[in-house]
């Protein structure tokens, strides 16, 4: 018996004392993080929602399974935030499409959820009204005609069958009563309320596909409700993506169990811990990066220095060498070198000293400028 199957469904139902710990952990690291990013300039807080909105959409389509390009999906973020960013490419419709769910869900977060406007997201989702190869039913929901919704894995004629969804005929009344509850129940707890949304949605699974975007759109929406912002400073997406089979092992053990859902809200807020908490670090590195160009603000450095320092400051992978530099900024590998040795007079480089044929550089960040 599946739980969508209980009598009682969907009156779930938790140990209160032992969420109490989780809850308060999550709205303790909450606050903290609201207000050091109120503490921080605009455009250092607009590079923050940026990095993490991009974060959460890529981690949620890989979640099943389809890899997005993420230079893409940092551009749609980035023209829906008003933020201008040179050199990125234009976005694909599906690209598009799933930011435009994304933002909607957390930029409009105390907009009403209706039919219509998750029927919207999923026409987002599926501008070609297909997945993958396969015509679907898109912008309604799911009719069934193949036989009943099931999550199953395995190959064909072994597959094994993790879930099976409520009737297609049942339908309107599910979403119907989900979506009175989620518009008009604000005695419960803010961020177990997004847990049980998550939850409550991926069971209904009232689409032919893209349930599971959906799911972590809605559970988005009720934490920025949470936060009272619709700015994102951290992504749930990314660690659910950590720990993707713990994500799936906790529902399909839920949605085979009865109405206490304990397992799972505690499994929820754990992931939502290491997200603030992943991001309590990752303001670290934007603070730093502030606290650098402070620093040399009246250092004179040429666009090629400027947009090499910020990946450095950034996201940039393995060693800097000359013929790296040259390559990332299209120039001949004389320049690069001049530009790296004029770095390492001005103190914004150093030689690493590892020795080899190529040289290594490495940033010298303030705090440990002294030690250089």
């Amino acid at each position: 018996m599946y739980i969508h199957q209980q009598n009682n469904w969907p009156n779930f139902i938790w140990d209160s004392n032992t969420l109490l710990l989780y809850t308060s952990k999550v709205r303790d690291l909450q606050g903290r993080l609201i207000g050091r990013m109120e503490g921080i300039g605009f455009e250092l807080r607009s590079e923050a929602v940026l990095k993490n909105v991009t974060d959460d959409v890529l981690k949620s389509s890989e979640i099943e399974g389809e890899l997005l390009n993420p230079e893409e999906v940092r551009s749609s973020v980035a023209r829906r935030l008003g933020m201008e960013i040179s050199g990125l490419p234009e976005a694909s419709k599906t690209v598009e499409g799933v930011v435009e769910m994304m933002m909607d869900a957390t930029q409009n977060y105390l907009a009403p959820l209706s039919k219509n406007r998750l029927c919207n997201w999923h026409a987002a989702l599926f501008p070609t009204g297909r997945s993958g190869m396969y015509k679907i039913t898109v912008a309604n929901w799911r009719k069934d005609q193949n036989g009943p919704m099931q999550v199953v894995s395995g190959p064909f004629g072994r597959e094994k069958v993790h879930f099976e969804a409520p009737p297609a005929h049942q339908l309107e009344k599910e979403m119907n009563k989900f979506i009175s509850w989620f518009n008009e129940d604000d005695k419960m707890e803010p961020v177990i309320k997004s847990a049980v949304a998550h939850l409550w949605f991926i069971t209904i699974h009232p689409f032919d596909d893209g349930n599971g975007r959906i799911a972590r759109a809605i559970a988005d929406c009720q934490l920025a409700r949470a936060d009272r912002t619709n700015q994102r400073f951290y992504s749930m997406s990314s660690q659910i993506m950590h720990a993707k089979n713990g994500y799936y092992n906790c529902l399909e053990y839920t949605q085979k169990g009865n109405l206490d859902i304990t397992q799972w809200l505690v499994w929820y807020l754990e992931r939502l811990l290491d997200a603030l908490n992943a991001t309590s670090q990752s303001l670290s590195n934007i603070l730093q990066k502030a606290k650098f160009w402070e620093h040399h603000q009246n250092t004179q450095f040429n666009n090629r220095q400027t947009m090499m320092i910020n990946k450095l400051l950034g996201d940039f992978e393995g060693k800097l060498t000359s013929s790296k530099w040259a390559k990332m900024t299209k120039v001949h590998r004389d320049t690069a070198l001049r530009d790296l040795q004029d770095l390492v007079k001005k103190h914004v480089l150093k030689d690493t000293e590892e020795g080899g044929r190529n040289t290594n550089y490495m940033l010298i960040l303030p705090e440990t400028e002294n030690q250089t």
